[in-house]
């Protein structure tokens, strides 16, 4: 499932206490990355290996805009966002994994 356009995501630890936010062109590798400790320091650091959330934009750009815009929220206003799309935090990288 590539296409032209990116994707915001958001990363977790096992127990759901520490949210990370990305944006990515190619949410597979990115979340292969995160998965198996080849993320970004932050991740590596807090251990946020599970995908609970994404979104694809039509453009690249869209997706950095909308990235800085959760940046910005409170915690809370995040898991509401988290919630209306995956309400028991699954780890959702076995249905991204398969994206090509």
């Amino acid at each position: 499932m590539t296409a032209k356009g990116g994707y915001v995501y958001i990363v977790s630890n096992y127990n759901r206490t520490v949210l990370y936010t990305g944006v990515t062109a190619n949410l597979a590798r990115r979340s292969y990355q995160h998965k198996f400790g080849e993320g970004s320091e932050f991740t590596k650091k807090y251990k946020c290996t599970d995908l609970i959330f994404f979104q694809f934009f039509e453009s690249i750009e869209e997706a950095i805009i909308r990235e800085k815009q959760i940046k910005k929220w409170k915690r809370d206003w995040k898991i509401k966002l988290i919630k209306e799309q995956n309400p028991s935090f699954k780890d959702l990288y076995d249905e991204v994994a398969d994206f090509k």
